[in-house]
């Protein structure tokens, strides 16, 4: 499958012939459920669900204000606000995620140009169900991968872990040159509602998350997109109860601390810092993708950088269309640049998510060009690394 970028540039393409380590993030694949809901509906249906709730007038504001138009639900709104019980939620979460996982993973292996056998590395990010083993076990049984491939599921970083998911699949190229990572997000958001909760943190989250499942994959050589250069997290501290989970005999419940829109403030800097310390400034970079938890994450990078709001408007995008998608945001953004129209070859770009803990993961790269393939599957060298990278540590 052949990337319709066209290539302006040749940086990329001098480092891959210096031989040095690579890792590109290919375009990814998007997914959502059939079900949709509307901001009017959410609204209406608060209204009534809350008709004697003292703060309702403040709960619409907040919800109307997010600017989330439309959210994509696995089951339609009558089911979703049902409560079956913590057990019968987590099998359908299962149940889902197997339905519809298997197919954004062929089309992010088609979009990277590789095959299930040639991944190294799957990395698996979900907040909203739990299962052991891993979905990871389960794609490396179903879908051809081979039975060495390494497995690292992400639990608990939220809506991070999509940032950090790509951090830790640019750490294994690094350490594995010529390694594939394959990325996936499964987030069923609305699985984890609450009908007994009524702060007004967790109502606005009603009215906010939505469901989605994407992949993506870091080829270590090869691939058209953007190519990682650095990555670093950042912890906020004592901020570990602004956005937490409480877990109880009904499952997640999700807690939202009223002083979370305004960590910009705290976190711009360390968007900031990591680019200067790349040798890059912000006002030369050419595209931002970063996680939008909501409408005032966007808008105080703008104020915080100096950028202008167009910098953020695939980020703005999803949360429009899809509300806070949780780990997948990152990815259904980035799609939205390839969807675009590609940047120029060698254009300096910056991914971050942001989530519980406070926790920001943060990637620059440029993006990079590079054709399909001519991969000798039988290649001697490649089968030796492969070999080494299932039988090292």
């Amino acid at each position: 499958m052949r990337s319709p970028c066209p290539s302006r540039g040749d940086e990329s393409l001098r480092s891959r012939e210096r031989g040095e380590p690579m890792a590109t993030l290919c375009r990814p694949a998007i997914a959502v459920p059939e079900h949709v809901i509307t901001m009017q509906q959410t609204l209406d249906l608060a209204r009534e669900t809350h008709a004697d709730h003292p703060q309702r007038g403040l709960v619409l504001r907040l919800i109307q204000n997010t600017g989330v138009q439309t959210r994509h639900l696995v089951q339609p709104i009558e089911e979703t606000l049902r409560h079956p019980g913590f057990e019968v939620r987590n099998k359908l979460y299962e149940a889902e995620a197997k339905t519809r996982v298997p197919e954004v993973v062929r089309q992010a292996l088609a979009n990277a140009e590789l095959e299930a056998a040639e991944i190294d590395l799957i990395v698996y990010v979900s907040c909203t169900g739990f299962m052991m083993p891993s979905l990871t076990a389960w794609l490396i049984n179903s879908m051809g991968f081979r039975s060495e491939t390494r497995q690292l599921p992400i639990a608990q970083l939220g809506c991070a872990a999509g940032g950090a998911a790509i951090n830790r699949a640019h750490d294994f190229c690094l350490a594995y040159p010529r390694a594939n990572v394959l990325i996936v997000s499964c987030e069923f958001c609305s699985l984890c509602y609450q009908p007994t909760d009524i702060g007004v943190g967790s109502l606005l989250s009603n009215g906010l998350f939505g469901d989605a499942v994407s992949a993506a994959v870091v080829r270590g050589q090869g691939g058209t997109g953007m190519y990682l250069e650095r990555n670093g997290s950042h912890l906020v501290p004592d901020t570990e109860d602004w956005i937490s989970y409480a877990v109880r005999d009904t499952g997640f419940h999700f807690l939202l601390d009223k002083r979370v829109p305004g960590t910009m403030e705290m976190l711009a800097p360390v968007l900031k810092d990591l680019v200067d310390r790349h040798g890059w400034t912000v006002p030369a970079m050419d595209f931002f993708i970063v996680h939008a938890g909501g409408p005032r994450i966007l808008d105080d990078l703008c104020h915080y950088l100096n950028l202008p709001p167009e910098m953020f408007r695939f980020s703005r995008a999803t949360l429009t269309e899809r509300g806070n998608i949780a780990s997948s945001v990152v990815f259904d953004a980035l799609a939205r640049l390839f969807e675009d129209g590609c940047p120029a070859e060698s254009a300096q770009g910056l991914i971050a998510g942001f989530g519980p803990g406070i926790t920001a993961e943060v990637a620059v790269g440029r993006w990079a060009v590079h054709g399909e393939q001519a991969r000798e599957r039988g290649d001697r060298t490649d089968r030796g690394l492969r070999e080494s990278v299932a039988l090292s540590g």
